[in-house]
C-alpha cells in the first residue's frame, strides 16, 4: 500500500515549477486573467512608467521640446515565503484509499500518495495566494503586501477616485457600483481590459438585484423576465466588466486595467522548492513532512489608473 512504503519525494528549482506553479496561479485572480503575470524574478525587477504631459503645440520652424516626461518607478519584489507541515499518515489513509479505488470525485486520480499530498496542499496555498494579492500585509507572517495595503498608502491614488463605502446588498449594489464606474478616469473607460474587481458579497448582491428584487427599478421579473431562475455570467455593468474575487474584504471594489496590475513570482529561482519526507525510516514513527517554499508579490504601474470603494487611504483620504 502506498502509504506503508517510503514516500520520500523531493523537487527544487526548475523541478518545483509545475507544483509552485499550481500552488500560486490556482489562484482565482491568476487562473482567470485578472492580473498580469511577471514569472522568473531572480530579486526584484523596477516596474519604470513614464508620465507624459501635453505633446501637441502648434508648428513652427525651430525644434522645440513640447512637453516633460517624469521616469516613475515601482519596485516588484517577490517576497520569500515558505509551508512546513508535519501531519500523521493515518490521517490521510483513508481518503487515499478511496482515491486508489476510484471512489472518488478526482478528475485525474494520483499516481502516488505524495501525489496526492502535493494535491492537498496546492490547493490551500492557492487559497492562501487570493487572499494575499488583496490584501495581505507584508508585516505579517507568511503575507506579501496585496493591491489593497499598497494602495492604502500610496498618495498618487486621486482623492476623487477613492470612495467611500458602505455594506452592500441588492437594494444598493446598483447605486454603489455606479459610483465606482462614474470615478473611472475617461481615458481609461471602454479599453477591453478595464475591470471592476468586487468582493464576493457584492457580486452576489448584483446578481440578485438583476434578479429583478432589488429596489432600483430593475423590474420584478428579472433579465429577461426570468427572475431568479437563470444563470448570470461575465456580468458588466454600464460597460465595464466585473470581476469577483475572493480575496477583497466584503463590501469593498477596485476598478482598475489587468495590464495595470502586476503578480511576480521567481518560479525559476533556487528559492522554488517542493518535498515529501516520509520520517518513518529515519525516525521509526507514522509521520510525513510537506515543505515548499516560493516567492511572491504583486504591484501596479500607475495609481491613476485605480479606484478603490470602500479602501481608505491613509495618506490622501478622499
Amino acid at each position: 500500500m502506498a502509504t506503508t512504503t517510503n514516500i520520500t519525494t523531493s523537487y527544487a528549482g526548475e523541478g518545483a515549477m509545475p507544483y509552485v506553479a499550481a500552488a500560486l496561479f490556482s489562484s482565482p485572480t491568476l487562473e482567470q486573467g485578472g492580473v498580469e503575470i511577471v514569472p522568473n524574478i531572480k530579486y526584484k525587477k523596477v516596474l519604470r512608467p513614464a508620465s507624459i504631459g501635453d505633446i501637441i503645440s502648434d508648428a513652427t520652424c525651430d525644434f522645440t521640446a513640447t512637453s516633460s516626461v517624469t521616469l516613475l518607478e515601482r519596485i516588484l519584489e517577490p517576497k520569500e515565503l515558505q509551508v512546513n507541515q508535519q501531519f500523521c499518515k493515518t490521517e490521510f489513509i483513508d481518503t487515499w484509499d478511496a482515491i486508489e479505488m476510484g471512489f472518488s470525485a478526482f478528475d485525474v486520480i494520483p499516481k502516488t500518495f505524495a501525489d496526492f499530498i502535493i494535491a492537498e496542499y496546492v490547493a490551500k496555498v492557492a487559497e492562501s495566494n487570493e487572499k494575499n494579492i488583496w490584501t495581505g500585509v507584508g508585516t505579517n507572517d507568511g503575507e506579501y503586501d496585496g493591491f489593497t495595503t499598497i494602495i492604502k498608502a500610496d498618495a498618487d491614488l486621486p482623492a476623487d477616485q477613492e470612495i467611500t463605502g458602505i455594506a452592500i446588498d441588492a437594494s444598493n449594489v446598483i447605486d454603489e457600483l455606479g459610483k465606482v464606474v462614474d470615478a473611472i478616469p475617461n481615458r481609461l473607460y471602454g479599453k477591453e481590459d478595464s475591470r471592476v474587481y468586487v468582493a464576493t458579497n457584492v457580486y452576489k448582491a448584483y446578481k440578485r438585484a438583476l434578479g429583478g428584487f432589488g429596489v432600483q427599478g430593475v423590474g420584478g421579473s428579472g433579465v429577461n423576465g426570468q427572475g431568479n431562475n437563470q444563470s448570470l455570467n461575465d456580468l458588466e455593468f454600464d460597460g465595464v466588466k466585473l470581476f469577483m474575487t475572493y480575496g477583497l474584504d466584503p463590501s469593498t471594489m477596485f476598478a482598475s486595467r489587468v495590464s495595470n496590475l502586476k503578480f511576480g513570482t521567481g518560479l525559476l529561482s533556487d528559492h522554488s522548492e517542493v518535498r515529501v519526507i516520509d520520517t518513518s525510516e529515519s525516525l521509526g514513527d507514522k509521520n510525513v513532512r510537506f515543505i515548499m517554499r516560493f516567492t511572491a508579490a504583486v504591484q501596479y504601474t500607475f495609481a491613476k489608473d485605480i479606484v478603490t470603494y470602500g479602501i481608505e487611504n491613509t495618506v490622501n483620504p478622499a
